[in-house]
């Protein structure tokens, strides 16, 4: 098996479907060496049978810890290449070709992809400029990680002490074990996800700059690890809105 993809899933029967559909398109240049993990997570709607039928790997992580879904996702992994991928997002076609090329190069250590949002106005505009600041300034990335297995292990996966931006940190210290190799952390720009804006049409365009603006103080103890209400209204509880 050469990749094994990694979604984490709490009750995503309405995104998941287009997440698998792009996954399936991508590993057509890789027939029967892509398999599909779907870890989930406190799921009561149709998310697992949705998974089963398109014959993803099942398993069940109930913790409010990403870090944790992640890393029970690969601890089921058989691919060489670990890719994580967020339920309401969806790759493009050449995803896995590129990851393929970048790593075989010997160049990278592995890395992330840039960020499409579904649709677009000033709030998401302003929020995503935001974002990708950061992760700019960072040096960093975001949206999907790739990584051989062994390099994934050696990190020691995600890190389940974080509730929030475990993400950014696993970017983080992959990047420093690419420096003790030689080898860069990249952004792929040729291959790019796309991700649903969700939490803009429930909470509102400019979510990410209230967020900044009136919730510092409260976003500081996020990453402390002091504060599980904005993680749990913002992520571990939160649900794709149903229309009425």
């Amino acid at each position: 098996m050469k990749f094994s993809v990694i979604i984490p899933a709490h009750n995503e029967e309405v995104c998941i479907s287009r997440c698998l559909d792009s996954i399936e398109r991508a590993a057509a240049a890789y027939p029967d060496q892509v398999e599909i993990i779907v870890v989930l997570n406190r799921c009561a709607d149709s998310t697992e049978q949705i998974a089963r039928a398109r014959g993803a790997v099942i398993a069940n992580d109930d913790s409010r810890c990403l870090a944790k879904i992640r890393n029970k996702g690969a601890k089921s992994a058989k691919g060489e290449i670990i890719v994580t991928i967020d339920a309401d997002s969806w790759m493009t076609e050449n995803m896995f070709s590129e990851i393929d090329r970048a790593l075989q190069s010997g160049r990278y250590i592995g890395g992330a992809v840039s960020i499409r949002a579904e649709r677009m106005s000033p709030g998401i505009t302003v929020s995503l400029f935001l974002l990708k600041g950061i992760i700019y300034m960072s040096g960093l990335g975001g949206g999907l990680y790739w990584c051989y297995r062994r390099d994934f292990e050696a990190i020691g996966g995600f890190n389940e002490n974080l509730l929030v931006a475990e993400d950014l940190d696993f970017a983080k210290r992959l990047k420093m074990l690419g420096k003790t190799r030689d080898r860069k952390f990249i952004n792929l720009r040729r291959a790019y996800i796309t991700t649903s804006c969700r939490k803009f049409d429930y909470f509102g365009d400019w979510l990410v700059l209230r967020m900044i603006l009136f919730h510092g103080r409260e976003l500081k103890a996020v990453l402390r690890g002091t504060n599980t209400d904005l993680p749990n209204r913002y992520f571990y509880d939160f649900e794709h809105p149903r229309k009425k």
